[in-house]
């Protein structure tokens, strides 16, 4: 018992660093994209673990961005890029932070572009509503970008329902759904953003 009191002293104190994702998504999908792969690769590399997450809403309800706290034996310079570069094989957009507390130091980086699909859930004809479905919609998009991006999450608002991909370029991904758009009933009046 000696021992191990004596062991834990030597023990040094945890760091956190705060990852900001510029994502709209939702915190399952956090989980699903981010949190878990990098959890294991904390692990396997025996630096650390992912310690929380979090989502920031505007007042609509609609997410702005997220976070991901990660504690560390350490936060090296070779853990820091470790966890960035693990962080940008998964994908993620322009404009995210790495923060690290014990250097008040913070990282930007991301490479991915963002679109965001807003379909008009008020001022269709009520037929459009009944026969149209926005899982479909969810699935051609993904389909449709195939290879430059895909959904990584959606929203429902109390007006209208969105869907936001990432992506190599915005542009490219709205070029490859414009059909999508154009023609199918449900992506009537839909707006369409780049939000990374």
């Amino acid at each position: 018992m000696f021992g191990l009191f004596k062991k834990k002293q030597k023990d040094s104190e945890p760091q956190f660093i705060v990852v900001t994702i510029n994502a709209r998504i939702q915190p399952m999908h956090r989980g699903e994209i981010y949190e878990d792969p990098l959890d294991e690769i904390l692990a396997k590399n025996s630096v650390g673990e992912v310690s929380g997450g979090g989502t920031l809403q505007s007042q609509t309800g609609e997410i702005e961005y997220c976070d991901v706290e990660i504690q560390v034996n350490n936060s090296s310079d070779e853990v820091v890029d470790l966890i960035k570069s693990s962080l940008e094989k998964l994908g993620v957009p322009k404009g995210s932070k790495i923060k690290v507390e014990a250097t008040e130091s913070e990282i930007e980086f991301g490479s991915l572009e963002g679109l965001a699909i807003y379909l008009n859930g008020t001022d269709l004809d009520d037929e459009v509503y009944a026969n149209s479905d926005s899982n479909h919609v969810y699935s051609e998009l993904d389909r449709l970008t195939q290879g430059i991006g895909k959904v990584y999450s959606y929203w429902q608002g109390p007006t209208e329902t969105a869907f936001y991909l990432y992506g190599t370029s915005f542009s490219q991904m709205k070029t490859k759904i414009s059909d999508l758009v154009t023609n199918y009933p449900l992506c009537q009046k839909c707006r369409i953003e780049q939000i990374a």
